[in-house]
């Protein structure tokens, strides 16, 4: 029996996807109204924007005299810096730690598989997206004005922002994910409570760990900008130091607020690493 041939062994064929279909036409569309809605929104005679570039134009040497400004740091200036900037750290940290403690029942009551009551659900989820939709400086000119200028206020803002962030991931996470483990519980007979505490809470302790080293990382930057409506931190010295155009100075605490935020970043990947 002779050996098959070269071309009696054939290659198997070769399926090749048929290229992608191209509607230029469509495209070409879409950017169009893209450009146009746009330029629309920068039209203050239909209600846009007001964008004056002839401005921008006449007074680009200041901007530009600014800057020059802020690129020469004041360094004799950074002791004075050290303070407010540890009140900063103290306050990002407590605040993420009492959202942290608040925001755990919080969660499992948001979520659909570890709150099957729909009252009360949708109770939690109300008051959570109401946090959710006031802004920082809203919550800190509020707090500033009803307790006074100080770590207080700010640190109360810190924590209502935490609890609005956290509670809306972890309990979408919750929602999305597979409870099959919830279902064996539910089957030997424990009740919610019991389910969430042995199973849904040691399940969902890593997505809780993320959100709380995300939002000290935010914290931190946050605190920075609450100062300039009097709720403490590094805030308060960078405001101070800007109304009295000392640019100088100004650059050193923004420089020393990124040097920071960096580490905790850092800081918080690592963390992260080993949680994984």
């Amino acid at each position: 029996m002779s050996a098959p041939t070269l071309e009696a062994v054939k290659a198997p064929p070769r399926h090749e996807l048929p290229p992608k279909p191209r509607n230029l036409r469509r495209t070409v569309l879409i950017v169009a109204v893209l450009v146009v809605f746009t330029v629309a929104t920068c039209i203050p005679a239909i209600g846009g924007v007001e964008i004056d570039l002839a401005s921008i134009a006449k007074h680009w040497s200041n901007g530009a005299k600014k800057l020059a400004q802020m690129l020469q740091p004041n360094w004799a200036f950074l002791p004075r810096t050290i303070d407010p900037m540890l009140e900063t750290l103290q306050m990002a940290l407590v605040g993420a730690v009492v959202s942290a403690i608040i925001s755990v029942p919080l969660t499992l009551w948001a979520a659909k598989p570890t709150n099957p009551n729909s009252i009360t659900r949708f109770i939690v989820r109300t008051i959570v997206n109401v946090i959710r939709s006031v802004p920082d400086l809203v919550y800190a000119a509020v707090l500033v004005a009803m307790v006074g200028v100080g770590v207080l206020p700010g640190l109360l803002t810190l924590v209502l922002f935490d609890i609005g962030i956290i509670v809306k991931l972890v309990s979408e996470a919750i929602d999305s994910a597979d409870h099959g483990y919830m279902e064996a519980g539910k089957a030997a007979g424990g009740t919610q409570f019991q389910i969430n505490r042995t199973t849904a809470l040691p399940q969902t302790m890593p997505l809780f760990a993320n959100q709380w080293l995300y939002v000290l990382e935010l914290n931190v930057r946050i605190s920075a900008i609450l100062g300039f409506v009097g709720a403490g931190g590094i805030g308060r010295l960078l405001d101070e130091r800007r109304n009295f155009y000392a640019y100088g100075d100004v650059s050193v605490i923004i420089l020393e607020v990124l040097v920071v935020v960096v580490l905790i970043e850092l800081l918080s990947n690592a963390l992260r690493r080993r949680l994984a």
